[in-house]
């Protein structure tokens, strides 16, 4: 085999492991969203048997804002369009959002990583719409597959346009 067929053989091989490597990612999400569906279901079951009915010890949310009803500790806004969390130390900003919301979806991984959905909600390109990360209120400077978490961090997520 000649040079350029080596370096030819060796890029398509990089293109389809590159292309495998995508296609594991959507399926583990797939994956972890079908798991997640039937325990949503379990607990949704569960929950009416541990309410007292009069509403004590409950914490209202915010004016504009829904807590979470699956006990994710995903806080979303009434109309879907912004998405918060408390940081775990260790774990980066995409997988933890990826474990707390089986509905979140991310192009690419890791540092790569481009979130286009989140709550179920995707962003609208045609709408020049995008998921922003932010750290404790400000703007993230790196990306959520990058940025490793520490206790108290809060994580938000605002559907912003450019």
């Amino acid at each position: 085999m000649r040079t350029s067929e080596k370096d030819a053989a060796v890029h398509l091989t990089e293109v389809v492991r590159q292309a495998l490597d995508s296609r594991l990612v959507k399926t583990r999400a797939l994956l972890t969203r079908a798991l997640a569906l039937p325990t949503a279901g379990v607990l949704a079951l569960g929950l009416p048997a541990g309410c007292s009915g009069d509403g004590a010890g409950i914490d209202e949310p915010a004016p504009g804002q829904t807590s979470a009803s699956d006990g994710t500790g995903l806080t979303t806004s009434a109309d879907g369009t912004e998405v918060s969390y408390q940081g775990v130390a260790g774990k980066t900003a995409l997988e933890w959002l990826l474990a707390l919301d089986p509905q979140a979806f991310a192009d690419g991984e890791g540092a790569n990583a481009f979130v286009t959905t989140i709550g179920g909600r995707a962003s609208d390109q045609s709408k020049n719409e995008f998921w922003a990360f932010y750290v404790n209120g400000e703007q993230a400077q790196v990306g959520a597959g990058s940025y490793v978490m520490k206790d108290g961090d809060e994580i938000t997520w605002k559907l912003e346009t450019y």
